[in-house]
């Protein structure tokens, strides 16, 4: 992302933004190359605000077809009939993102991500994935850490008006203001899979619920080889005996993991708009933090919940390592 400076179309059009975090920060936003996969609504929300704050290309993966349910939370999507099972999620989606701003090149890959090669990933700086299983999850990650630069990894999911940022910036170096100095920081980050290996007995006890029960979530439709979401209230029970199983593997107290959070988590299938805006938001935040080198990124886990309104960041790393 080093080189070019920012012609003069780019500093006129992101004057504001400028002015705000700065030339340099803007440059290595304009010079930055993101990877979505699953064009859902968190997901379009977040596509939105990176367009508009200028970044250098974004390049969009999902080759679902529009459906009349995908209307729900993505406002990417037209109300248009004619779009229905004729167009990918990608493809109409990249159509709207091109109008939000001209100067940002938005494209469609088509294929299964998860078949990509190593080599793939190496074209981009950020790639941010959705809707996607737990192994699916651990194999991009895996891709990811194999390159020889850095490439900042998201994952992003929402249930109903529920959702979590999983963030893997590696080891990621960046300043930030202290009083009338500027401050070099370092933090190193743990991989998805390792995040969500460390034993529970060895968290806080004030870990936010949410961890817990979407991970419950996630390796019941793992098992069942679901897809994310593809769940019901008929699946209670079974979620019910992995709680249990997972309570004891972890010598945790069930009580931990609420049996009423679980049982929205597996009906509450559709995203809740608001809570896309405020996910999608706080994701686009830490995405361009991240490019720019500005600013304390979040570690490693975000979660949110309407419910209570509450917002939450927690380090999920391993104690012994700090990783």
């Amino acid at each position: 992302m080093d080189g070019e400076e920012l012609t003069e179309q780019e500093t006129a059009l992101y004057d504001r933004q400028i002015r705000v975090w700065g030339a340099d920060a803007q440059r290595r936003l304009s010079k930055s190359h993101i990877l979505v996969y699953g064009m859902k609504g968190t997901v379009s929300e977040f596509c939105k605000n990176i367009v508009l704050a200028g970044v250098g290309s974004v390049t969009l993966v999902d080759d679902r077809l529009v459906t009349e349910e995908a209307l729900s939370a993505n406002f990417l999507i037209l109300p248009d009939e004619n779009l229905y099972n004729v167009k990918t999620l990608a493809e109409v989606c990249c159509d709207s993102l091109k109008e939000f701003n001209p100067m940002v090149h938005v494209s469609v890959e088509k294929g299964d991500i998860s078949t990509f090669g190593v080599e793939f990933f190496e074209k981009f700086d950020v790639v941010v994935v959705s809707c996607c299983s737990l192994s699916r999850k651990k194999l991009i990650n895996q891709k990811c850490r194999k390159l020889s630069k850095r490439v900042a990894f998201y994952t992003v999911d929402c249930r109903g008006s529920s959702g979590e940022i999983f963030v893997d910036l590696q080891n990621y170096k960046y300043s930030k203001k202290k009083l009338e100095e500027t401050v070099e920081c370092e933090l190193d980050y743990p991989s998805f899979e390792e995040s969500i290996s460390v034993p529970w007995r060895s968290l806080p006890k004030r870990v936010s619920k949410l961890y817990f029960a979407m991970r419950v979530i996630e390796q019941f439709e793992d098992f069942e080889g679901r897809n994310p979401g593809e769940t019901s209230i008929a699946d209670l029970p079974s979620v019910m005996k992995l709680k249990k199983e997972l309570c004891e593997t972890n010598s945790m107290n069930e009580s931990q993991i609420s049996d009423a959070l679980l049982e929205r988590l597996l009906t509450d299938t559709s995203e809740f708009p608001p809570a896309c805006a405020i996910i999608g938001g706080i994701l686009g935040q830490e995405v361009i933090k991240a490019i720019s080198g500005k600013g304390d990124p979040l570690k490693n886990f975000f979660f949110f919940d309407a419910v209570d309104g509450k917002g939450v960041i927690e380090d999920i790393s391993n104690p012994n390592t700090g990783s």
